[in-house]
């Protein structure tokens, strides 16, 4: 199989992991199997390798000028290290990517990205940097990152940092921390809807850090997880996809992301124009989520029909495996889009009964 390799490719091999290609990436996309390793995130931890994601630097005077024009939430407001999610957009107000960005302090900035993404949004960034006084740095290829997710995160990385890791609140950052011995960077944000920290270090000390956590998470029912866990935790925490509920065709607000669109703060941000006409003019697309009122299970493309109409499609569907329901997103007509309303889903040619229903599925948890 044809693709590229993380440094910790032999590590997932040895650990069983059922490898596949993911955006050029060879990945596990499981170890022992996707349910056990989404419910040990929901009830113990989980440890992934996302060294595919793309790591984009940018330093300068101009740093924070330059993020806020290209980007569509409030970068002025970021504190010393804060993290903050973002979306990319183009003119016309899709998407170009969705990101989190990392301020370590005045001037020094990094970007986590999509690894489908990294060469277009890199091209992107240095396109229109022109006027700004930033250096633009592409680290994807020397960092590697783990996702440690779940309520015994925090117990695990503990026993192997040189830090109170109470210090670190969610969404913030701390440079320079020892984690088995070896110089990281540790956020607290997570992709799962579970608390939990991402791990950013050169190569070289990577398999260190993934062997160590394993050990010591023995003991608190740590498990590998593979990109098939990492998918179905997003999706039941309302996290969007890159491709699926956002693209360069699926703009912010249409996703219900509004809120990390700043369409108010002072500086223009490439985007902005068109997003503000869109909500004047009232949007014509909703993403909403649904649960289907028969068996089957849904699936990204699938159609979605009204009394034997298309009104849009399916974004992301499957079984939950915390819920034991069949759920979805999709993209529909926001004249259909009232909670409680009826829609079928077209699985094998055939009209599925479903319900549209709040997409934050583990709202209760």
């Amino acid at each position: 199989m044809d693709g590229r390799k993380t440094p910790l490719y032999e590590e997932h091999v040895k650990l069983g992991g059922k490898i596949v290609n993911y955006a050029g990436w060879l990945l596990p996309v499981q170890y022992e199997g996707l349910i056990p390793e989404h419910e040990a995130v929901r009830s113990k931890a989980g440890l992934f390798d996302v060294s595919h994601m793309g790591c984009i630097w940018v330093i300068g005077k101009d740093a924070e000028k330059f993020l806020n024009y290209l980007l569509t939430n409030d970068i002025s407001k970021m504190t010393d290290n804060q993290v903050m999610y973002a979306l990319m957009c183009y003119p016309h107000g899709g998407v170009v990517d969705d990101l989190l960005t990392y301020r370590i302090k005045d001037g020094e900035y990094f970007l986590i990205v999509n690894a489908a993404n990294i060469e277009k949004d890199y091209n992107w960034i240095m396109d229109k940097k022109e006027g700004f006084d930033v250096e633009i740095e592409n680290k994807s290829d020397e960092t590697s990152i783990l996702a440690l997710q779940g309520p015994e995160a925090v117990n695990i990385l503990q026993k192997l940092v040189d830090i109170d890791l109470s210090e670190i609140k969610s969404f913030h950052l701390r440079k320079d921390v020892k984690v088995a011995g070896v110089n990281a960077i540790i956020s607290r944000t997570g992709y799962t809807g579970e608390d939990g920290f991402e791990i950013y270090v050169d190569n070289e000390g990577v398999i260190k850090i993934w062997n160590e956590l394993l050990r010591v998470g023995k003991d608190f029912g740590l498990k590998p997880a593979g990109l098939g866990a990492r998918d179905t935790l997003r999706f039941e925490a309302a996290m969007p996809l890159y491709g699926q509920e956002i693209s360069e065709d699926i703009n912010p607000l249409e996703a219900g992301l509004k809120f990390f669109v700043k369409l108010n703060k002072e500086s223009d941000f490439i985007g902005k124009e068109a997003l503000k006409k869109a909500q004047e003019e009232g949007l014509k697309r909703k993403l909403v989520g649904f649960e289907l009122k028969e068996r089957g299970i849904p699936r990204e493309g699938y159609e979605v029909q009204k009394d034997g109409k298309k009104i849009g499609h399916v974004t992301t569907g499957y079984m939950s495996p915390t819920l034991k329901k069949s759920i979805g997103n999709a993209l529909i007509d926001i004249k259909e889009a009232e909670i409680g309303n009826e829609i079928d889903i077209i699985i094998r040619n055939k009209p599925v009964k479903a319900v549209i229903i709040d997409r934050k599925f583990l709202k209760n948890r």
